[in-house]
């Protein structure tokens, strides 16, 4: 028996989040997204949004419904899987500054394979090898994606598409992790002007951008713990972080996350607004000036 789109999708969630959602929640909130995707002129598009958000589910589900339903190939693409090994960040630590240890924020991917991995799409020179890194181990995988034809690209992260701090903001401490490993400001200099350059240099590279707003930052550790638990429940690995140790750990995205909370709606072409469940309560499309 031939399967409905609206039904692929709510089976599709289910396996994704253990989650079901209405058919009338998807025909009002998910379908207008992938129809703007499909039926766009452009095929470079930014998935942003805070940790724990949803936007990686969100960017597996487009790929899967427009490969069955619209018959075109997705070259679907994370930030997150571009992050340097644990001994790169190591030597960057010591060469520029601690905390860039811990992976995250601008300086701790490499965007160099990044970008060189969006312009070979660009110009449609396949087949693309592109990394994947283990959340759990903290490390680069061995396993690579390989993507021999693509119609459509989609990029999605945390940080992808945001503009660069205002120093204004930027030097003002808002956690401790910056009152206390952060008192002259070089990490903040450091991975706000990588965002200005390098960072910008790909983002530039795409025709649009898809922003997963919040509430407000208060949801992400909550969402963010749920996301770790799940991560590690499917692996069978019992090594997460704890809430005081997530707690630590976003401290190094708070202040560019807040900045993109508060900047990114205006700069995107749909917003997706969520509520503090995390489901969708409304959807904000550029071309009909936000109504």
């Amino acid at each position: 028996m031939k399967i409905d789109m609206i039904t692929f999708i709510q089976e599709k969630l289910i396996i994704l989040t253990s989650k079901k959602y209405s058919k009338k929640y998807i025909s009002q909130y998910i379908v207008p997204i992938i129809n703007n995707i499909y039926y766009s002129k452009d095929n470079k598009f930014i998935i942003a949004g805070p940790q724990g958000s949803g936007k990686s589910t969100l960017a597996k589900l487009f790929k899967l419904v427009i490969e069955k339903f619209y018959k075109k190939k997705v070259m679907l693409l994370s930030i997150d899987d571009y992050y340097l090994s644990k001994s790169q960040r190591l030597i960057l630590s010591k060469k520029i500054h601690p905390l860039l240890l811990t992976r995250g924020v601008p300086g701790t991917h490499d965007i160099k394979a990044l970008k060189d991995h969006v312009n070979k799409f660009k110009n449609q020179n396949f087949p693309i090898n592109s990394p994947t890194f283990n959340k759990l181990k903290d490390d680069i995988n061995n396993k690579r994606n390989i993507f021999n034809n693509s119609e459509i690209l989609l990029l999605e992260g945390w940080c992808c598409g945001s503009k660069p701090i205002t120093n204004q903001y930027l030097f003002k401490n808002i956690n401790s992790l910056e009152n206390t490993f952060d008192k002259n400001n070089n990490w903040r200099k450091y991975y706000n002007f990588l965002l200005r350059n390098e960072y910008k240099s790909v983002f530039s590279l795409f025709d649009k951008q898809i922003y997963i707003q919040a509430p407000s930052f208060k949801y992400v550790l909550k969402w963010r713990y749920h996301q770790e638990k799940r991560s590690a429940s499917k692996s069978n690995n019992k090594n997460f972080m704890n809430i005081s140790d997530l707690q630590k750990f976003i401290q190094h995205y708070e202040k560019l996350t807040k900045w993109m909370i508060q900047t990114m709606p205006a700069k995107s072409d749909i917003v997706i607004k969520l509520d503090s469940n995390q489901k969708i309560k409304k959807l904000l499309f550029k071309v009909d000036k936000y109504h």
